[in-house]
């Protein structure tokens, strides 16, 4: 027997699936005019646009591509990637957005993995995706995105359709519904795949609608707020910005490529108020030579993400006179799913003491049910004691469906009902969660645990270091030991004699490194340095 209270039906009047496809009609019907998308000389307004993603949908549907199919794209921060995270789902399929800056052979696996029936490219990536498609035997049709801005010309294939084309003969009527259910797919990411092949993160409608919705509540943004594309569209789907600016109606500025001198006259030109990236993207605007930058005097928010941005990113990025919100997640959770949440009184401190609160990983965002330090084999909170090292867990909405063909891997990531991120933290006496290392990078050194990340703070704290990486290095006596590698900033020179003086300053004599590697650290397109690449060479020095 029922109660009352639950004898109620589910019906299309008071009952309608998350999903963030919602916010474009709605921001056509209100924000019609205003610009949605500003690329160079080119304006899209929001009405424009969802005319346009009706137009490419109708053009899919067309040719067969409906739900659970996968759409992969090359693309880099171009009109029609944002286009794409509307378009593609309006059919029912799943977008796929491929980083461009892997190899022909990953890009390849990526393609048979997720069974891709459309491929969108770049000129730029015409020939990434023609040695990846020569890898694979299976026919896709392959879009070329022309982009007036590339000095590239020409189509990856002579034969292949070209999407403003096609979003020209499309059906602008194209009928379009959201999903019934919002458990739905709406995107593939694939991990980063370090070691083996990368992993297929699924995410749902339901997720992506709450994390849109959750940027914006975690940022106090306004309505019709100016967002500028430094972050890479293709990292999990540019953190659900995309449907954020669309729930804001707001514009998004694009940028093909990060350049930190464009980045400061594009602040300036549209009156900028937001942008994202990671710790490379800030420690570029903080390294323009002050010559090359225009002035701002309008107030700019910066989101930061990364396991542990260094004190001396979020200092100087606050002295630039930016706002900085540290943000934490994984392509697992949506991108950010954790916040540093600000308190009354921090803006009275010293930069110092502002950069190390906010450097923190903090708390659960609003829209994420919990996130939570413990220990991995018990699964109980480690005590709030600042020292005792647990593991980041996360629970709610904002975790993935699971990996993509891979239910071995979905079941360790889920054990104990809880996603597992691999990350080592502590938990301070405030409460706030403070990452110490990656699982996989800490330094046992003659049994004492060493923090790759203190080691990198320390680093990071002399003024010549402009990125810093530490990774363990085999040892006789003590079975691993810190090798530092260090890259200087433009101009600067620093000895091994200088800088391990230096760090006998600020790390207990066990911490510091015992080697130091100058010159280029690699780094990812979203700009993670590279560990591993790092480890390799160790091995072959060897």
């Amino acid at each position: 027997m029922t109660h009352p209270y639950d004898d109620f039906p589910k019906t299309p009047a008071n009952f309608v699936a998350l999903s963030p496809l919602s916010f474009l009609p709605r921001a056509a019907r209100v924000y019609a005019d205003q610009a949605a998308i500003v690329y160079g000389d080119r304006r899209i307004t929001w009405a424009a646009t969802y005319q346009r993603c009706r137009q490419f949908a109708s053009q899919l549907a067309a040719r067969g591509v409906g739900h659970n199919d996968t759409v992969s794209c090359l693309l880099p921060n171009v009109p029609a990637m944002l286009e794409l995270h509307f378009a593609v789902p309006m059919t029912g399929a799943v977008l796929n957005t491929i980083n461009t800056r892997l190899d022909s052979q990953t890009v390849a696996f990526i393609l048979e993995h997720a069974d891709s029936k459309v491929l969108l490219v770049d000129p730029e990536f015409a020939e990434l995706a023609l040695d990846a498609l020569k890898l694979i035997e299976r026919e896709i049709w392959v879009i070329n995105v022309a982009d007036p801005a590339v000095a590239i010309s020409g189509p990856i294939d002579a034969d292949s359709d070209e999407y403003e084309a096609l979003v020209e003969h499309g059906d602008p009527e194209f009928v379009w519904q959201l999903p019934e259910d919002e458990w739905h797919a709406i995107s593939l990411n694939y991990t980063s795949g370090t070691t083996g092949n990368p992993k297929g993160v699924v995410s749902h409608h339901r997720g992506a609608y709450l994390n849109a919705v959750g940027n914006i509540v975690a940022w106090s943004m306004p309505a019709r707020a100016v967002f500028l594309w430094t972050l890479p569209l293709f990292h999990c789907n540019g953190w659900c910005f995309p449907w954020s600016i669309a729930a804001n109606g707001g514009t998004s500025i694009c940028l093909r490529k990060v350049d930190p001198v464009l980045i400061f006259k594009l602040i300036k030109a549209h009156q900028v108020g937001y942008f994202c990236g990671a710790p490379t993207v800030h420690t570029m605007l903080i390294n323009t030579r002050p010559e090359d930058r225009v002035y701002i005097d309008h107030p700019v928010e910066a989101m930061i993400a990364g396991a542990a941005p260094p004190a001396a990113i979020i200092a100087g990025m606050r002295e630039l006179g930016f706002g900085i919100t540290h943000t934490y997640g994984l392509t697992e959770t949506y991108g950010p799913s954790a916040l540093c949440a600000a308190q009354p009184g921090w803006d009275d401190l010293s930069i110092a003491e502002q950069a190390d609160k906010h450097g923190r990983q903090g708390f659960n965002s609003p829209l994420q049910e919990a996130m939570t330090v413990l220990d991995p084999q018990t699964l109980h909170p480690v005590p709030v004691d600042g020292e005792t090292m647990g593991e980041i867990m996360f629970r709610g909405n904002l975790v993935m469906k699971g990996y993509l063909k891979n239910p071995a891997a979905t079941a360790e990531a889920f054990s104990g009902g809880w996603f597992h991120s691999g990350d080592l933290a502590v938990c301070q006496p405030d409460g706030y969660a403070k990452i110490k290392d990656r699982a996989k990078d800490v330094i046992i050194s003659g049994g004492e645990n060493i923090s790759s990340l203190e080691v990198e703070e320390a680093l990071y704290r002399h003024p010549a270091v402009l990125a810093a990486a530490v990774v363990a290095m085999d040892d006789e006596k003590w079975g691993e030991v810190p090798c530092a590698f260090i890259e200087l900033k433009q101009g600067s020179s620093l000895s091994v004699d200088a800088i391990r003086e230096h760090c006998y300053a600020h790390l207990a004599r066990f911490k510091v490194p015992k080697r130091y590697e100058f010159g280029e650290i690699p780094k990812t397109s979203t700009g993670k340095l590279q560990k591993f690449i790092l480890r390799d060479r160790l091995k072959q020095k060897v």
